[in-house]
């Protein structure tokens, strides 16, 4: 009733991937039920101390009832505080778990589906949505299963003085526990739909007006963008109002709930007084025993609520992952280093043929170049060399093994992809190499900068391999960048690497000398570049254009493509 199928379904698929020990979850309903088990019991014992302390009996048989108001009023405050910290233990162990399985997942998934991400609406599922996710553990499951077990030790108590009270006791608990909570999760499901979502596109707002300020200021769509920022907050902020509502009505309803107990107790205890069913200690205890009860089921509206977010949340992720589960790829670990491609026709997985036939054979030390107009395939086709996309038709071997079935422990055994936007992470340079090979030495890291040629600015730098580099590179300048991601590549040891635009937004010179040292290298090269300078050095170049592919020499295609010849003399 509170989720819908949909939500049910990616609510129960999102949480197996918590992977929640249950030994450590069962700790903290123990503990969560002990503390206000606690509670219970201290309102018990204090209800019977109070009424028999007023007959005035002996004061030793009062000292044990005594004893227990402190013992439990300790053991109250200690069993929470257990509580919560096995609770919280729980709750991050498998957000950490969530967020690692994603991360599993999408890294086996197709290119194509994480293409498709924004970043920014990638940062919302794998933070905000996945700590909802944790958040119910902590806030909607454990409260419901300490309300379920603290409710049945308060009933058991009164139904033992009084079986007609207790059956009050239940009505009113079913009233507080299960009417109030539903009412709750229904208004805060209508109120809070859309709140995940605009959370999710205000992370996404900002995160492009950060990374874009200066290109957005000069395009003139800076205070577009900031408006849009500011409606979005104000969205927010009305589904929070709304939200806050179905809260209110759930706390009245508790509130209403207990009074309704409280005053049944009495009245049907009044009654059972006079019938000398029960005595007056009884009655006490069967009329303050529920003010401990209804404090289980008052969590319960907030749970409700927060089970809504969380139904939302694992939606998006659920979407995040796809309906199917990434097929299992194998393991080759004696591949041949040879890469090649026979009648391979690209393009993305479901979109139109965009480049192709290809016949092509790489080797360690073979320097193929890829140059042609953007968008004619050049970016895709090394996709499909290394085995993210799926070939649309012919076939892209790696050791005579398909590489699309490799996983990517076997593709880089033997091909290393490396994108001109790959990231540079906000740690030392050291652990920036060893995202190709987690065994890599210092020696290893050392060659692998010096072969790149930045084995003068290792030098410089305050703390060498330990220097702490910018997010996503910006403590270095574009050439430094490019030269640490070769330099990544060549700490990989893979020996044939696909370099996709290592000169572009350099300088000229630059970029030509960067280039050189590639084509110079030992190591087999498929380059796609833009750059038409240097191609004298290179084995093959494959030339795409809207009249289709030519393969050849640099020679043979200044004979042949007049197209080609232009634009090479062009850029002299």
């Amino acid at each position: 009733m509170i989720l819908g199928r949909n939500e049910r379904h990616a609510l129960r698929r999102v949480l197996a991937m918590l992977d929640i020990k249950k030994g450590r979850f069962f700790l903290s309903v123990l503990f969560g039920s002990l503390g206000l088990g606690s509670a219970i019991a201290l309102s018990a014992v204090s209800a019977w101390l109070i009424a028999r302390a007023s007959q005035m009996p002996p004061v030793l048989e009062l000292s044990v009832a005594a004893t227990s108001v402190r013992m439990f009023g300790i053991g109250k405050a200690l069993f929470r505080y257990l509580e919560r910290l096995a609770s919280h233990r729980v709750a991050l162990a498998g957000m950490g778990n969530l967020r690692t399985n994603i991360y599993a997942h999408l890294a086996d998934s197709t290119d194509s589906r994480v293409a498709g991400l924004r970043r920014g609406d990638l940062l919302a599922r794998t933070g905000a949505d996945v700590d909802t996710i944790g958040d119910t553990v902590v806030k909607a499951i454990l409260p419901a299963c300490i309300a379920f077990t603290t409710a049945f030790i308060s009933v058991g108590i009164v139904w033992w003085l009084s079986p007609p009270i207790a059956i009050a006791l239940i009505f009113c608990l079913l009233l507080s526990g299960v009417v109030g909570p539903v009412l709750s999760g229904i208004s805060a499901r209508r109120a809070g739909a859309d709140q995940v979502d605009d959370e999710a596109e205000l992370t996404a707002l900002s995160l492009a007006v950060l990374e874009g300020a200066g290109e957005l200021r000069v395009s003139g769509r800076l205070g577009e963008m900031m408006a849009e920022v500011e409606r979005t907050e104000a969205r927010i902020r009305g589904h929070r109002d709304r939200s806050a509502k179905p809260l209110a009505w759930a706390a009245a309803i508790d509130t209403l709930a207990l009074g309704l107990s409280v005053i049944a107790a009495i009245i049907i205890g009044v009654g059972q007084l006079d019938a000398g069913i029960i005595n007056g200690i009884e009655l006490a205890v069967c009329v303050l025993v529920p003010l401990a009860a209804f404090e289980g089921t008052a969590a319960l509206g907030p749970a409700a609520q927060e089970l809504v977010q969380s139904g939302q949340a694992a939606l998006r992720i659920s979407d995040l992952l796809g309906e199917d589960e990434p097929q299992p790829k194998k393991n080759a670990t004696d591949l041949e280093p040879v890469v090649a491609a026979r009648d391979l026709v690209v393009g993305w997985p479901g979109g139109p043929d965009i480049a192709g036939p290809f016949n092509l054979t790489i080797t360690p030390g073979s320097k193929i170049a890829i140059v042609g107009p953007s968008g004619i395939g050049k970016s895709t086709l090394l996709a499909t060399f290394a085995g993210l996309i799926p070939p649309h038709a012919g076939s892209a071997t790696i050791g005579n093994l398909p590489a699309y079935d490799l996983d990517r422990e076997s593709v880089s055994r033997v091909l290393l992809l490396n994108y001109e936007d790959a990231h540079i992470f906000h740690t030392t340079v050291m652990e920036n190499l060893r995202v190709v090979r987690r065994d890599l030495t210092e020696a290893e890291a050392h060659d692998a900068i010096a072969r790149a040629g930045l084995g003068d600015w290792l030098e410089r730098l305050p703390h060498g391999l330990d220097t702490i580099l910018g997010v996503d590179g910006t403590t270095v300048s574009g050439g430094e960048r490019r030269r640490l991601l070769l330099a990544r590549a060549h700490a990989s040891h893979a020996p044939i690497l696909a370099l996709d635009e290592p000169g572009e937004h350099l300088d000229p010179e630059t970029a030509d000398r960067l280039l050189a040292d590639l084509f110079a290298s030992e190591l087999g090269m498929i380059v796609v570049t833009h750059r038409l300078t240097g191609l004298e050095n290179v084995d093959t170049i494959v030339y795409l254009s809207d009249n289709g592919i030519e393969v050849g020499t640099l020679a043979d295609l200044m004979a042949t493509s007049p197209e080609l010849r232009w634009a090479v003399q062009e850029s002299q």
